[in-house]
């Protein structure tokens, strides 16, 4: 009996084939906490009480125009994120630190859209009186889902190379949308006023 020692050994991967990709369920868990996280703003939106206003800022003249502007620098960091991300893509030439730009500016626009959300959620719950608020209220409430489910994949190993710019892609649609259901809106309705 003799051994080809060239042979691949069992179990073991030969060197011509690649590694298999994580299997599909493993993105189970981010969905389902997106799903969880959305329907869960969701019912509180619709069950709670609206307190008509949470928060304003002094030099504001109202509540509108201080969601419409910190909804408006949102907006414009996850311009910035759009950006960045081709230049992480090599879609846009960029500098070397395009990485710390992408991450940084996830993070202002996370942190100045919360208040805004909490501000909606709390004072004005989730409302279907009109057209425009009915797709604001779902769309923000989803936005926050998807937004969960983005950081989760975002500490997975192995993903398809088309998940996360996806994903990331759906995130940044959903805001825009928010925006011109909201802050653009206020602007058209209102004025540019502060």
């Amino acid at each position: 009996m003799s051994v080809d020692p060239n042979a691949a050994t069992q179990g073991f991967p030969g060197p011509g084939r690649a590694r298999p990709g994580p299997h599909p369920a493993r993105y189970l868990v981010p969905a389902l906490v997106a799903a969880a996280v959305a329907l869960a703003l969701g019912v509180y939106g619709k069950v709670h009480d609206p307190a008509g206003t949470a928060f304003n800022l002094a030099g504001f003249s109202s509540t509108g125009a201080v969601k419409s502007w910190l909804a408006t620098a949102a907006m414009f960091f996850a311009l910035v994120q759009l950006v960045s991300a081709a230049m992480l893509y090599g879609r846009l030439p960029g500098p070397a630190w395009s990485g710390r730009l992408h991450r940084w500016s996830g993070r202002a626009a996370f942190l100045i859209a919360v208040p805004v959300a909490v501000h909606c959620l709390y004072a004005l719950g989730y409302q279907t009186y009109e057209t425009r608020v009915m797709w604001h209220s779902l769309l923000g409430c989803f936005f926050f889902g998807a937004f969960s489910a983005k950081m989760l994949l975002l500490r997975s190993e192995r993903l398809p190379g088309w998940l996360l710019p996806v994903v990331g892609g759906l995130v940044f649609a959903v805001l825009t949308i928010i925006w011109l259901t909201s802050a653009l809106w206020f602007f058209r309705t209102f004025g540019v006023t502060t």
